[in-house]
């Protein structure tokens, strides 16, 4: 199916690429003719693939930390976070290719505590610096195991970043919360009494692949 947050953008393409079809129809020359209708196939084909939402099934387990993003894991490193753990942690990065489902879920249940928008630039979004650089929301929830932060970070391609949530907002893992448009990269911090499940060029799925497992006496 394809996700809410994508139906306005996949009904202009849809008009834009009926329109290039239509212009084709009408063209004598078979060259262009074939051009024009093939190149609106191909937007309208990869629009709805960019935007498709299909379901998953997220394991059961409240001291599970299921991955928010599909994607490729580009570093597992120590780091602080200052701005909502205010602790030592780990941070898990998330690079999301333009062809990889761009829906967002929700890695953990908790209660949201903390949402910031960071306005910025659009650097590669692998760069390391575009953690720090580039535009951005932080998320934070407080869950039963502590204190997890999420960053969307928008990269070259993506430039519009979108979430669902609010203050106070009661969450469960797997509950779709938004999207980056056209491709980005997703951070997690978490607190360092978990056990980190992924390393390094990991492929990840948002609300199926676990990132981290919590010591349940913790």
């Amino acid at each position: 199916m394809i996700t809410k947050y994508g139906y306005s953008t996949v009904g202009i393409v849809a008009i834009f690429s009926f329109i290039l079809i239509a212009i084709g129809i009408f063209v004598t020359n078979p060259y262009l003719k074939y051009s024009l209708a093939g190149a609106g196939i191909l937007l309208m084909g990869f629009t709805l693939n960019f935007f498709r939402d299909p379901e998953r099934n997220t394991p059961a387990g409240e001291n599970l930390l299921i991955s928010p993003a599909d994607g490729k894991v580009i570093s597992v490193i120590q780091t602080y976070d200052d701005e909502f753990l205010n602790s030592e942690c780990y941070r898990i990065a998330i690079f999301m290719s333009p062809l990889n489902v761009h829906v967002n879920r929700i890695p953990i249940s908790g209660k949201v505590e903390y949402l910031k928008y960071h306005p910025g630039k659009y650097l590669v979004a692998f760069e390391e610096k575009s953690s720090l650089n580039n535009e951005r929301m932080s998320i934070g929830i407080n869950s039963k195991f502590g204190k997890i932060k999420f960053t969307q970070i928008a990269g070259f391609v993506a430039r519009r970043i979108v979430t669902d949530l609010k203050i106070d907002q009661d969450v469960r893992a797997g509950e779709r919360f938004g999207m980056i448009k056209f491709g980005s990269r997703v951070d997690v911090f978490l607190p360092k009494n978990a056990t980190i499940k992924v390393k390094p060029e990991d492929n990840v799925y948002a609300g199926e692949t676990i990132l981290a497992i919590f010591n349940e006496e913790k």
